[in-house]
């Protein structure tokens, strides 16, 4: 979402810290080019300029001039204030769930993914909150809109359910039952999930005033399209207007579009940004952070994000037999085959990076090395090709049987050579930690390609598969690295 932002200001950056001493003069026309770049990335225009003053009135200053590094203090005041522009760190984004059945209350415009945010919402709060949730679709004229919510609701499984359908209820009933119905049925969470129009008007507001005027909702969200630009700003004024909204759902986060309502929205309307919808999977939501958006916007990653998804993905039956394994220094092709899957659960290879920090230059070795997400999942189908006993006894995949599997995978028998060099890498890696411990991991440690943000040669993202045959991501596993990232060798 905010590539070209963040590609903008990292040029504007580099130029800042390239230089031993800064002079009003350089700050000045860095803080013009700062302006523009927000401006073409679609931020409203007097967010732009609050921005541009208190970031000048900070960064023209004794302080920034004289010190030792004022490229530094410049881009951390800028990112002072991306993070006051996006609620500050302090900013209560956690939603308000007290005596139960507490309701949350989705409002949006038609297409905006009220009815999928219902979904992801529901199973967030069962599954990392433990709350029994009760799902309610109040929109009777977008066809099979119930039967989509209830599909959902079956998705995330236990902890959620679905009100039962009943055809030709008024939106104003079907709230009294589902009320009656998260009572009933002991739920802590009733999620209603409202009707839409392609544009605001007085039915619509009417109708979802006087399910507010029912329900008294603990939480009113409003749900809006970030691909839509400011309209999605202007949307959101509008029914603050006449709703009282208590925080936004961004959705589409992982489009393409240029950012601006997303840094606009906090800044015109006042009302905190809850989540982020990050691709259409149902866990496909994220807790809103101020400080973690801007750290991404400026390059500097979100290593937060990252563990968090690593722990999400934490399987401990496989950890411990994994654990196990290492310390014989044992690493088969099955081994290497649950590291694919788990970097394709966080995300994929465009995932992780973009939450690394010197992501622009990690993604652009990526690009170097023709490697992307579709490599994970071709070394998968290798490895799948394969009988078990290939897969626990790689040493048996002689020229004819790598031809076999090459067949069946259809890839080339190169890529099958070099997906059999990454494991013998990590491997021999592994072997090393089994005989020395900690001293035979600092030992394989040395020779590993440098870290992420810079150290990494294009070449060294061949072993997973690109033109350029060699190593591979360097970091691990359990090197240093990324939990599940295979480890490679500097070429």
């Amino acid at each position: 979402m905010f590539d070209a932002l963040s590609d903008r200001l990292g040029g504007i950056f580099d130029g800042l810290t390239g230089r031993g001493a800064l002079s009003e003069k350089d700050v000045n026309a860095a803080l013009r080019e700062i302006r523009v770049a927000l401006l073409e990335a679609d931020v409203a225009l007097p967010v732009v300029k609050d921005f541009v003053a208190k970031v000048k009135e900070r960064a023209v200053g004794e302080e920034v001039i004289r010190a030792v590094k004022p490229g530094q203090q410049v881009i951390k005041i800028v990112h002072d204030g991306l993070v006051e522009m996006l609620g500050g760190e302090e900013a209560d984004t956690t939603l308000k769930i007290d005596s139960p059945p507490a309701v949350i209350m989705m409002a949006g415009l038609q297409g905006s993914g009220k009815t999928t945010t219902s979904g992801k919402l529901a199973l967030r709060l069962a599954g990392k909150q433990k709350k029994k949730v009760l799902l309610a679709s109040l929109d009777v004229r977008r066809p099979a809109a119930m039967e989509q919510l209830a599909i959902l609701a079956d998705q995330a499984g236990e902890g959620v359910t679905a009100l039962p359908i009943v055809k030709g209820q008024l939106p104003a009933d079907i709230a009294k039952r589902a009320m009656q119905a998260a009572k009933l049925g002991g739920h802590d969470v009733l999620i209603l999930d409202t009707a839409g129009r392609t544009s605001i008007d007085e039915q619509m507001m009417n109708e979802a005033a006087e399910i507010a005027a029912i329900a008294d909702p603990s939480e009113t969200l409003l749900v809006a399209d970030s691909l839509t630009g400011q309209d999605a700003v202007e949307t959101a004024r509008r029914f603050h207007e006449r709703l009282p909204l208590t925080g936004l759902v961004l959705t589409r986060m992982d489009g393409d579009g240029r950012g601006g309502a997303a840094l606009s929205m906090r800044a015109v309307t006042g009302l905190p940004i809850k989540f982020l919808g990050v691709s259409e999977k149902l866990d496909g939501i994220e807790a809103f952070e101020a400080k973690r958006v801007a750290g991404r916007i400026l390059g500097q990653g979100d290593i937060v994000s990252l563990v968090e998804k690593a722990a999400e993905n934490y399987d401990q039956e496989k950890a411990e037999r994994m654990a196990k394994k290492m310390r014989k220094g044992e690493f088969d092709l099955e081994d290497l085959a649950d590291q694919l899957r788990q970097m394709q659960k966080m995300g994929g290879l465009g995932g992780i990076m973009g939450m690394l920090p010197g992501a622009k230059k990690a993604k652009a070795a990526m690009d170097a090395s023709g490697v992307d997400d579709k490599t994970l999942l071709r070394q998968e189908a290798i490895i799948s090709s394969m009988t078990r006993e290939e897969r626990r006894k790689p040493a048996l995949l002689n020229a004819s049987r790598r031809k076999r599997i090459a067949a069946g995978a259809g890839v080339t028998v190169q890529d099958v050579n070099r997906l059999m060099k990454m494991h013998k890498q990590m491997s021999g890696m592994m072997k090393k930690m089994g005989r020395g411990g900690m001293k035979g991991l600092m030992g394989a440690m040395g020779g590993m390609g440098g870290g992420m943000p810079g150290g990494m040669p294009p070449g060294g993202l061949g072993g997973l598969g690109g033109p350029g045959a060699g190593g591979s991501l360097p970091g691990l596993p359990g090197g240093g690295g990324l939990p599940g990232l295979p480890g490679g060798k500097k070429k």
